[in-house]
């Protein structure tokens, strides 16, 4: 029986060790943002498929197990580590050899990583019998994983010099599992992700390092039975072999043959190498390389490998805009027929369709990791008169947070439900599902809205694919009224940006394509009958494409569009400057952009804040002034008049980054920025909050840096009178009284994240809104959804 797995497939190996067959995978590589969800491993034999979904951000990862039952394929098991934790990213890899599947966890033991062994009992179930650990400390163990006879073989990152080792197992007689080598290249150096990708083949253990010098090397190892000690042997370099090649991302091994893909090769096109073992010399002989016949740059060509009883089978997810396809290499015997096509109709942009592949003869299963905004998901192929086609899809089991509302829930002793917390006690919760989010989908910014007529108050809330319209007028009961989808054609967007003017919302989206800026009315929700519904855009503005965020000032009756790109005007990245007094009926008023600043010098501005100047400096009373965040530095410019905007100053600071947004004091002395760049580069010793002094505008200065104990990244803030609020992260909402401005001083915080340390990194609280009359903070996290949340001295 053939044993097929996720990347790799392997069979009937005969060898040193034994005459059993060799198995293999590895960990798909995601299109960035995604989350190594359902699908990121797979492995077949005739009657069983195993899909692992390593990444689940409430609970451990499984491996799902389906078998054929009268002709279609059930799932019939959900394996998990029997000391499972929380994303111990159970399922990172996967092998399934004869009786026996091994699974690595990369995050188990604080991240050390562990390796479990599950074999079958008599009855056909899966059961877990040994859990493989190294002698030394390691990190990730598990990354890689392969099995033939007696041995296993795991590949560990090392530390963040990813100077990884492979680690060589033996099954003992009473069935556990002694380290017997670890592997270290004399000639690998640190940042060659050495051990990323193991196998096992004919006596020889192979680790690849796929950015070693010169495009990548895969090293070898002859076992020495007389001394019994594995030795380096020759290493494998492909024969057209240059810089950034990634040779060794892939290999799969099928008895006497095997491929090693190197996706940047063929001017980033991708090859994928065959290699032949020569018994006579006992070494693998480059016989082939199989190309792409399109030659589409940067496809991915090789993330995934599979042989099929003598065809090849070559995934290219990142091909068609990440929509993902597979190249079949069809063979008859020793000759090569043709290569074709294995894709599916009706593939999302960003499914990545061909992340992972095994096939057995007429049945395969492929990965489609970016499915569904990263969670994943896997498609079972059947092979047909008319091809290859779809017999059934799976996706894993839903994980989440709980609804909470009916009753305010108090910070007590630290902690409110499941939240860490400090003075702030929760209101609500409505976790991304109850707010017209599906399967993967996120939420990001938000903003708020009164109705004036009604006193209703609602919050509008970012998702990657459209807008959320909640009531919270009632915040123990807050109400999902409807969704606003996305501009037509518009892609799914990490970003999306709202603000309100005149019961009105403006609406960008960036790296959305054609999206423009959609404009709302939201008196339309007055009076929703049957909540949730589907709303109707009520105007499109189209003189832009897409942007990261739009600024409005609530006193002149102008928007501005910034970070625009894809199109449209885009005004450098500056200030698209748009007239919003009639509402509904948006015009184009002109562009600012301060070429000083900017990573790139067009005077980019990630973010900004437009107002009516009424502070210190009488140069510039009642005049239009806008504060750009401008990736690499504070922007102030004097836009009252749109025909000739001008540059007032600029000014940038110790260990820039990314300057991302922020928010001037209500005095107009003073502006808070953020940088979200700063503590994932390591530039800070916590999260960090830039406090310029912009008493006199045209000489910005910066008065003080404000480092917080936590190490959270940080990203939106907004001030209401002494308060600033900001959404960190990891780390949630934190509340910091600026009386002195100088020395702001935590007065509260709320952990959106219920779940693991606080760091660098950007899941948890996007964005915030503090300004509703009651005193109710609306919080949104991506993952979790949308909070309503309370100052302790303040009551609703």
């Amino acid at each position: 029986m053939k044993t097929m797995i996720r990347l790799f497939l392997a069979s009937a190996v005969v060898c040193a060790f034994a005459a059993d067959s060799v198995a293999q995978t590895y960990n798909s590589e995601a299109q960035p943002g995604s989350r190594l969800g359902f699908g990121s491993a797979v492995a077949m034999s005739a009657d069983e498929i195993a899909v692992t979904e390593p990444t689940n951000d409430y609970s451990s990862g499984f491996v799902y197990i389906y078998r054929k039952d009268r002709g279609n394929w059930e799932r019939v098991l959900r394996l998990q580590a029997p000391d499972a934790e929380r994303a111990d990213r159970f399922g990172a890899s996967l092998t399934m050899s004869g009786n026996s599947l091994v699974v690595g966890a990369t995050s188990q033991n604080d991240g050390q990583g562990a390796v479990y062994v599950f074999e079958k009992d008599p009855s056909g179930e899966w059961a877990a019998s040994a859990r493989v650990t190294a002698q030394e400390p390691t990190r990730e163990l598990g990354r890689a994983v392969a099995v033939q006879g007696k041995w296993l073989i795991a590949g560990s990152s090392g530390d963040n010099d990813m100077a990884g080792t492979a680690y060589l197992f033996k099954r003992t007689e009473d069935g556990s599992w002694a380290q017997r080598a670890a592997l270290n290249a004399d000639s690998s150096k640190s940042m060659t992700g050495y051990a990323s990708n193991v196998s096992l083949a004919n006596g020889v253990a192979l680790v690849s390092a796929p950015m070693e010098d010169k495009g990548g090397v895969v090293y070898t190892f002859r076992y020495d039975e007389s001394t019994m000690t594995w030795m380096e042997d020759e290493p494998l370099v492909g024969s057209e072999s240059s810089e950034r090649d990634q040779f060794g991302m892939r290999i799969a091994v099928e008895g006497n043959e095997m491929l090693i893909s190197a996706p940047g090769a063929g001017g980033r096109a991708g090859i994928v190498y065959l290699y032949t073992y020569d018994e006579s010399s006992e070494r693998w002989i480059e016989s082939r390389i199989l190309r792409p016949f399109d030659a589409p740059r940067f496809a991915g060509f090789g993330t995934a490998l599979a042989f099929n009883e003598g065809d090849v089978w070559i995934g290219a997810p990142y091909a068609n805009r990440f929509e993902g396809t597979i190249y079949s290499y069809d063979r008859d015997g020793d000759s090569w027929k043709g290569v074709s096509k294995v894709s599916l109709e009706g593939l999302s942009r960003g499914a990545m369709f061909g992340a992972s592949i095994s096939a057995v003869g007429e049945t395969a299963v492929v990965g489609l990791t970016g499915s569904d905004f990263g969670a994943g998901s896997a498609v079972i192929l059947q092979h047909s008169d008319a091809g290859w086609v779809s017999a059934s899809r799976l996706e894993g089991d839903p994980t989440g947070l709980e609804t909470v509302s009916g009753g305010r829930v108090s910070c007590d002793g630290g902690e409110a439900n499941i939240f860490k917390c400090d003075r702030v006690d929760l209101i609500s919760f409505l976790p991304v599902a109850e707010i017209g989010g599906g399967r993967g989908v996120r939420v990001n910014d938000m903003w708020g809205w009164e109705d004036k007529l009604t006193g209703r108050e609602y919050a509008l809330v970012g998702r990657v694919d459209g807008t959320s319209f909640v009531d919270v007028t009632d915040p123990s009961q807050p109400i999902y009224l409807g969704n606003l989808d996305r501009s037509e054609g518009a892609p799914p967007s990490i970003w999306r940006d709202i603000k309100v003017y005149k019961d009105h919302a403006y609406i960008v989206a960036d790296g959305a394509e054609q999206h423009g800026m959609q404009v709302f009315d939201l008196t339309q929700l007055r009076d929703v009958q049957n909540a949730p519904v589907d709303f109707k855009v009520t105007t499109h503005y189209d003189k832009i494409a897409s942007a990261h965020n739009v600024v409005i000032n609530e006193d002149t009756g102008f928007a501005f569009a910034v970070g625009n790109s894809a199109g449209g005007e885009t005004c450098g990245g500056g200030l698209h400057m748009i007239d919003i007094r009639e509402p509904a009926n948006p015009q184009f008023a002109g562009c600012f952009a301060d070429p000083t600043t900017g990573r790139r010098n067009t005077g980019y501005s990630h973010d900004a804040q437009c107002i009516v100047y009424n502070g210190p400096d009488a140069d510039y009373a009642g005049r239009e002034i806008c504060f750009g965040s401008n990736e690499t530095a504070l922007s102030i410019s004097d836009v009252t008049d749109k025909d000739t905007p001008v540059a007032v100053s600029s000014a940038s600071y110790p260990n820039v980054a990314y300057s991302h947004q922020g928010w001037v004091t209500e005095d107009h002395r003073y502006f808070m920025m953020n940088d979200e760049g700063d503590e994932p580069s390591g530039l800070v010793e916590g999260t960090r909050t830039l406090i310029w002094d912009v008493q006199d505008l045209d000489d910005p200065q910066l008065l003080a840096e404000y480092i917080a104990d936590n190490k959270a990244t940080d990203h939106n803030l907004y001030i209401k009178g002494n308060l600033m609020y900001q959404s960190n992260y990891d780390s949630g909402l934190r509340i910091l009284d600026i009386s002195d401005v100088a020395n702001p001083v935590e007065v509260g915080f709320f952990d959106t994240v219920p779940f693991g340390k606080d760091g660098a990194g950007m899941n948890g609280s996007w964005s915030n809104y503090p300004y509703f009359k009651n005193g109710v903070i609306a919080v949104t996290s991506g993952n979790e959804g949308l909070f309503l949340l309370q100052r302790k001295d303040e009551g609703i």
